[in-house]
């Protein structure tokens, strides 16, 4: 799997966006583990609300570009 060199939305490792694709592939993890996490944090935490982190992410992380990858 490609590493990021910086923190993207990842091209590759896509459902919707690619903001939880991209911070796996940024930290080396896998995606599925990265997005199990996050759901699991926005259902448990009443604090967290988890769709308007993601949309903040989305608005605020570039897009991947071949020239993103390592």
């Amino acid at each position: 799997m490609a590493k990021l060199a910086k923190l993207h939305r990842s091209k590759n490792n896509r459902m919707i966006a690619g903001v939880m694709g991209g911070i796996a592939e940024y930290v080396g993890w896998s995606p599925m583990w990265v997005r199990l996490l996050f759901v699991a944090v926005s259902v448990l935490s009443a604090a967290v609300p988890g769709i308007l982190i993601y949309i903040i992410l989305w608005i605020i992380m570039p897009k991947a570009t071949s020239q993103s990858y390592q």
